[in-house]
């Protein structure tokens, strides 16, 4: 039941927010920021609040929590993988951020009567802001989990709105139902399916959020435009985002190599190198890290400092067994370096470091992606430039 006396005044804070942040600008969306109400996408959500344990928020156990929440520019998890030990089939689902959403929307350059697929329904609320802005007939959704999909479709039913929802792998996109004038993947992907490109129009375009090696967050949002025999275009400067991967119904999930590691047997350096300890926290560089050759998915983290409880030490994992551990520290003064393992892993995100700082430090906007149909590459400055980096 949607509250008439509370929701259009939170909503109307949101969009002032969005609107002050700059990053709602169009007219037509701010109207349908209005329009949506977005706690009946989001009945209930999760959170950690410090802990490993996962705890609901709902509007009947926790009211106030949930209102504000809902309402919020934030990202909400919706479901949690495997809240049940012995249930694998349990997939971890979000709301994002509205800031992410409405950026991505107006990044379409959304005009009436264009037809736009979705990839990833989730919740529904995003299917709802298109439906609103170009009306539901012109809007196509698709989820490889076909819950979220019954629910997403009972909730835009609420609100009058009947686009096209269908329980697919996202990868194959909408066949049926192509071309489309704009395809948005609310999801991430290491790889850009080429069913996309031929269900696209030429000059139509393509958003989605390239994350390379899945799972370590190495990318972010990238706009590419329909040629004949390509999608081709680049990295968006409104700031990071970062996205669930895409999923596969058949698809063992990614696992994390273990952070164990032999202190006894480590390598023991320091490093002056102008590089944070914390180095996954500068995207671009993180980015460059991953896209190296022979490069490996690095897990993450921080090492416990014992006399204080606090975070201390980065700690870096590959799955070949390398690992490095560096202590905190101003970039470029002397820390200690521990590592292990057949590679130097510091060494490795030193030159990538290097290179983005050797180019000029670039920010995404000088990073571009182009898909063929045999390949593809991310590049800095140009397609046919020194530095491109196959995918």
């Amino acid at each position: 039941m949607i509250d008439p006396e509370t929701w259009p005044a939170r909503a109307d804070r949101l969009r002032v927010e969005l609107v002050e942040a700059g990053k709602l600008t169009d007219d037509r969306l701010q109207a349908a920021v209005l329009a949506v109400p977005r706690h009946v996408f989001v009945p209930s959500f999760y959170e950690q609040n410090g802990s490993p344990q996962w705890e609901r928020r709902s509007r009947e156990d926790t009211p106030e929590e949930w209102w504000s929440a809902v309402y919020a520019n934030r990202p909400l998890t919706t479901q949690v993988g495997q809240l049940d030990p012995d249930d694998n089939n349990l997939l971890p689902t979000s709301s994002s951020a509205p800031s992410v959403m409405v950026r991505m929307l107006e990044a379409l350059r959304l005009d009436g009567g264009h037809r736009v697929l979705e990839i990833g329904t989730g919740t529904g609320y995003n299917a709802a802001l298109l439906s609103h802005r170009l009306g539901a007939e012109h809007v196509y959704s698709v989820d490889v989990d076909p819950t979220l999909v019954e629910a997403a479709r009972d909730h835009l039913a609420e609100l009058g709105f009947t686009p096209t929802l269908r329980v697919t792998d996202g990868a194959r996109g909408l066949p049926g139902h192509a071309p489309f004038d704009r395809i948005i993947g609310t999801c991430a992907v290491d790889r850009v399916p080429w069913a996309w490109v031929e269900q696209t129009v030429p000059g139509g375009l393509v958003l989605v959020d390239l994350k390379v090696l899945a799972g370590i967050g190495a990318g972010n949002l990238v706009r590419l435009e329909r040629f004949q025999d390509r999608l081709e275009g680049r990295f968006d400067l409104g700031g990071y985002a970062t996205f669930m991967h895409m999923r596969n119904a058949e698809a063992a999930p990614i696992v994390a190599p273990s952070m164990d590691r032999d202190a006894g047997e480590a390598r023991h350096t320091t490093t002056e190198a102008d590089v944070p300890h914390q180095v996954w926290g500068s995207y671009v560089t993180w980015f460059l890290l991953h896209l190296a050759p022979g490069a490996q998915r690095v897990t993450f983290g921080s090492v416990t400092d014992e006399e204080t409880g606090k975070p201390g030490a980065a700690l870096y994992v590959t799955a070949d067994g390398s690992w490095c551990e560096v202590e905190p520290g101003e970039p470029g003064s002397s820390r200690a370096v521990r590592s292990g393992g057949p590679r130097d892993l510091w060494a490795d995100i030193v030159a990538a470091r290097e290179l983005w700082a050797t180019e000029g430090r670039p920010d995404w906007d000088r990073f571009g992606l182009t898909v063929t149909r045999e390949d593809q590459w991310v590049w800095l400055d140009r397609p046919d430039g020194v530095h491109r980096w196959r995918l």
